[in-house]
C-alpha cells in the first residue's frame, strides 16, 4: 500500500514555551500564524522552607525534550512533514536562576524561582549600600532592588551553597536564566553548547545596563558576581546554534525572548503606546515605549521589550508585575482543596455572581508593582458566616482584576495617555468570568485573541524572522489578522470605583505583616509575634475549607 501523502504546508516554526507551571512545545505555520500542534508537560515546584520556591533544572530540560518529541509524533500522525520546521524559538519564565557545572552539565543547585523570598535579608543589607542621592542600580537597570530579580538570587547562591562557591573558584560554574540553561543544553551542552542569553532576559537580572546593553562591571561588583560566569548577550532574533539531538536535530535555535516580551511580540504591539496584559502564574502588563527608556514615578519597571536582530534597534517597555494571579487558583486547589481542577473556579464564581463583600489580597510573595512591599502577606477579609467557597472563588478572580487595575492606573499616569482598551492573553483568559470582571473593574473593553498562545507565537515570530531563516515577515502589511473576542463593561462606573476603593483598603491591611524580626514557622515564639488578625482570618478560611471539603453545606 502506498504511504500516506504528507500534508504540504508553508515553512513551520517551533516554539519552546517554558513557564513556571508547565513546559510546552508548539508548532506554527509561518504564513498564517496557525497553531498546528503542541504538547504540554506539567512541572513540580518545591517549597523546602517558608518563602522558598525551587524547581529541578533537569526536570525542566527533560520536559522540553519530551514536549518536542511528542509534538513531532502528533504532527507525523497529521501527515505533516516535520522537516518543514525551519527554526525554533525559546520563551521562558524570567528571573529564575540556575548555576551549573560546564564540564559535567550537572546543576549545582535547584533553580531558584522568580517568586522565591529567601533573599529578603540580602535585599535589606544591599539596600543600605546604595547612596540615597545616587541609586545607580535603578538608573542602570530600570529595576528596584527586590527579591524578584536574578542578581540577589545569584548573590545568595554564591554566599550560601558550598558547591556553587567551589565551582566558581575552580572556574567550572556557568550562570543563566532558564533560556540560557535550555539553549546551552540543546546546542550540545558539555560538547560545545552555546552559553548565551538575549537582551530581554539579561535586563531582568539586575546585572545588565539597559542603556549600553552590556553586563555592567559596577553592578557585578556590587552584587559580588564574577563576570566570567555570565552568558554572552545576544539579540532576541538571530541564530544561536543548532539542535544537537532528537527529531529536530540540525534545526536552528534562532529566537529568544523572556515570556512577557514574547507575549508583547505575539500580540503584535510593535507601536509605541501599545500594551498587553498576560494572565499566567503572575500577571504582567507591558506597554511599548519605543526606542526610549521611560522611567516610572509610580512603581513600574523599565525593561527591554525586544531587539529583533543584531543590527536592529532596541525597544523598551514599561512593565507592571503582579506576583500572584493564576497561582491563587492553584492555591485554592492545592492548599484549601475547594476545587479539584483549575477550570472549576469559573463555575464556582459564576454560581456566586458576587464576592458578597469578601476581598482577597493574595500577597503570598509580598506585593510587587506598584507597591514593592515585601512585608505584605495574603489576607481574606470581609468574611461573615454567610461567606462560602463560591464567594472566595469570586474574590480570588476579582483580586487578579484589581491588581491589574492598580498597574493600569500607574501606567496611565506614567505614559500620560490612558489606554482605551486592554489586550489580554495567557492561560487564564479562557475564563470568561475573569475577562468580564476585568472589563468591569477597568471600565474599558478587554479584548483577547481567539488563539491565546501569544507567548509561544512571539517566540516563533522572532525565530522565523532571524537572519539566515527569514521565513516570517514582520512588516505590518504581512502580519496575520488575529480574530479578537471583546468584553465590554457591564456595570456602572460608580459601582466599579466603590469596589476598587474597598479593595485598596484591603491592600493596606495586608502590609506590614512580616518584619526582619518575624520568626519563621516552627519558631517557639511564633504565637507571640503574629497579629491576632492572622488567626481570625486563617481560622475562618480553615473552617470554610473544612466544611466544604467534608460536604457540610
Amino acid at each position: 500500500m502506498a504511504a500516506a501523502k504528507k500534508t504540504v504546508l508553508g515553512p513551520l516554526i517551533g516554539a519552546i514555551d517554558q513557564g513556571t507551571s508547565s513546559t510546552r512545545f508548539l508548532v506554527f505555520n509561518s504564513k498564517t500564524s496557525e497553531l498546528l500542534s503542541h504538547h504540554q508537560f506539567e512541572l513540580k515546584q518545591k517549597f523546602p522552607k517558608e518563602g522558598w520556591v525551587e524547581q529541578d533544572p533537569k526536570e525542566i530540560l527533560l520536559s522540553v525534550y519530551e514536549c518536542v518529541e511528542k509534538t513531532c509524533e502528533k504532527l507525523i500522525q497529521l501527515n505533516v512533514d516535520i522537516s518543514n520546521i525551519k527554526a525554533i524559538g525559546v520563551s521562558n519564565q524570567r528571573e529564575t536562576t540556575v548555576i551549573w557545572d560546564k564540564f559535567t552539565g550537572e546543576p549545582l543547585y535547584n533553580a531558584v524561582v522568580w517568586l522565591d523570598l529567601r533573599t529578603q535579608s540580602t535585599v535589606e543589607t544591599l539596600s543600605k549600600r546604595i547612596p540615597g542621592n545616587n541609586n545607580f542600580v535603578k538608573s542602570k537597570t530600570g529595576l528596584p532592588l527586590s527579591t524578584y530579580f536574578s542578581a540577589v538570587k545569584l548573590h545568595w547562591l554564591l554566599e550560601n551553597v558550598r558547591k556553587v562557591k567551589k565551582a566558581v573558584e575552580e572556574q567550572r560554574a556557568l550562570f543563566g536564566t532558564i533560556d540560557s540553561w535550555l539553549i546551552w543544553n540543546l546546542t550540545g551542552g558539555t560538547t560545545g553548547g552555546v552559553h548565551c542569553t538575549d537582551v530581554t532576559n539579561a535586563s531582568r537580572t539586575m546585572l545588565f545596563n539597559i542603556h549600553s546593553l552590556e553586563w555592567d562591571p559596577e553592578l557585578c561588583e556590587f552584587f559580588d558576581v564574577p563576570m566570567e560566569i555570565l552568558p554572552d548577550v545576544r539579540s532576541s532574533s538571530e541564530i544561536y546554534g543548532l539542535m544537537k539531538s532528537g527529531s529536530l536535530e540540525g534545526v536552528p535555535l534562532s529566537g529568544c525572548l523572556g515570556d512577557q516580551s514574547a507575549a508583547l511580540v505575539g500580540q503584535m504591539c510593535f507601536q509605541e503606546g501599545q500594551a498587553k496584559n498576560t494572565y499566567g502564574t503572575g500577571c504582567f502588563l507591558l506597554c511599548n515605549t519605543g526606542p526610549k527608556c521611560v522611567f516610572s514615578e509610580h512603581g513600574l519597571l523599565t525593561t527591554v521589550a525586544y531587539k529583533l536582530g543584531r543590527d536592529k534597534p532596541v525597544c523598551y517597555a514599561l512593565e507592571g508585575s503582579v506576583a500572584i494571579a493564576g497561582a491563587v487558583v492553584r492555591w485554592l486547589k492545592d492548599n484549601l482543596g475547594i476545587i479539584k481542577t483549575v477550570p472549576e473556579i469559573e463555575k464556582l464564581a459564576e454560581e456566586a455572581g458576587t464576592s458578597y463583600g469578601c476581598y482577597f489580597v493574595p500577597a503570598f510573595s509580598g506585593l510587587y508593582a506598584p507597591y514593592w512591599e515585601p512585608s505584605a502577606r495574603g489576607i481574606i477579609c470581609g468574611l461573615t458566616q454567610f461567606t462560602n467557597k463560591q464567594h472566595i472563588a469570586f474574590a480570588a478572580l476579582e483580586a487578579v482584576c484589581f491588581q491589574t487595575r492598580e498597574i493600569l492606573d500607574a501606567m496611565n499616569k506614567d505614559c500620560g495617555m490612558p489606554l482605551t482598551h486592554l489586550q489580554a492573553d495567557g492561560g487564564m483568559t479562557t475564563n470568561r468570568i475573569l475577562m468580564q470582571l476585568q472589563a468591569d473593574i477597568l471600565y474599558i473593553p478587554v479584548v483577547k485573541p481567539s488563539m491565546p498562545e501569544t507567548t509561544a507565537l512571539g517566540a516563533a515570530m522572532a525565530a522565523g524572522y532571524a537572519e539566515g531563516v527569514g521565513v516570517w515577515s514582520l512588516e505590518p502589511e504581512d502580519l496575520s489578522v488575529v480574530t479578537m473576542e471583546r468584553f465590554e463593561p457591564q456595570i456602572n462606573a460608580e459601582e466599579s470605583e466603590i469596589r476598587y476603593a474597598t479593595w485598596k483598603k484591603a491592600v493596606q491591611k495586608s502590609m506590614g505583616w512580616v518584619t526582619s524580626q518575624t520568626p519563621l514557622l516552627g519558631d517557639s515564639n511564633i504565637f507571640c509575634s503574629i497579629p491576632l488578625g492572622f488567626y481570625i482570618v486563617s481560622s475562618m478560611v480553615m473552617l470554610i475549607g473544612a466544611r466544604y471539603i467534608s460536604g457540610i453545606p
